[in-house]
């Protein structure tokens, strides 16, 4: 494995690690999802100039196409949930209350 490699997986398990571990706030899961992402984005990105193909050459841009909608309709959760709730810790969201 080159070191190229080794740092795109490693920001994707510390992305996931901070995910799985990590969960108080809803904005500290939204942006271990968007560090997930970036790293996909980037390793794919990699991937395809090493390929030296003008087939794959679209997959990134639609990866961050899909990441920005991502991002755009977590803000949204984190601006309701905030509104409604009052605070976007996790523990407080109880979909039964509702």
């Amino acid at each position: 494995m080159t070191p190229v490699h080794f740092a795109f997986s490693a920001t994707f398990l510390l992305g996931l690690t901070g995910l799985a571990f990590h969960r108080t706030h809803l904005l500290s899961a939204l942006l271990c999802l968007e560090g997930m992402m970036l790293s996909l984005f980037m390793a794919l990105s990699l991937w395809t100039l090493e390929l030296n193909s003008t087939n794959f050459s679209a997959a990134p841009m639609l990866l961050l196409a899909f990441s920005a909608c991502e991002a755009s309709a977590g803000l949204a959760l984190l601006v309701a949930t905030a509104r409604t709730h009052g605070t976007d810790r996790l523990q407080n969201l109880n979909l039964l209350q509702c």
